[in-house]
């Protein structure tokens, strides 16, 4: 996000394991706004829609294993943000939340079904709070949540513009 007027713009690295859904849409933005990109993604580059291409800077994991490659990310990154349509977190994205538990790591899930109204500003206090630097993008791939990429671009877009 960036800083007021009186301070330079914060540099925000974006990454994710280049799903379909809300991980492209993350990386996407980034890519549109000129910000470092990247992540850990399953050995083969593997998701749903085949190989991940190579625009996005991710790294593969040893396997081809899509837990690996979430804890790794959840692992580098400051925080993680989860997003969804859906309140209620299940399958990979309640995965990652653990994850962010057990590895201690600030993570914060915005479901445009509650947060809706103010989910911008939920996530540019939570990067300042956090002073996060490297943020973890998570969520339903497409098959899942058709819409998810477009709340992600959305409130990416907005809490940016709040910095």
């Amino acid at each position: 996000m960036k800083a007021s007027s009186h301070s330079p713009r914060i540099t925000l690295q974006i990454i994710s394991g280049g799903q379909t859904g809300a991980d492209r849409a993350a990386l996407d933005w980034a890519i549109a706004h000129h910000l470092p990109q990247g992540g850990w993604c399953p050995h083969g580059r593997l998701a749903e829609d085949g190989t991940i291409p190579r625009r996005y800077e991710l790294k593969e994991t040893p396997l081809p294993d899509y837990a690996q490659r979430t804890e790794w990310n959840v692992r580098d990154a400051d925080a993680t943000v989860i997003f969804s349509i859906a309140a209620r977190l299940a399958g990979g994205s309640l995965f990652t939340l653990e994850l962010a538990r057990s590895h201690h790591k600030p993570c914060l899930h915005l479901a445009r079904s509650v947060h809706a109204g103010n989910a911008a500003k939920q996530l540019h206090a939570f990067l300042v709070q956090h002073h996060v630097r490297v943020l973890n993008v998570a969520g339903p791939r497409a098959s899942q949540e058709p819409e998810v990429g477009v709340f992600v671009q959305e409130t990416l877009e907005q809490a940016w513009r709040l910095g």
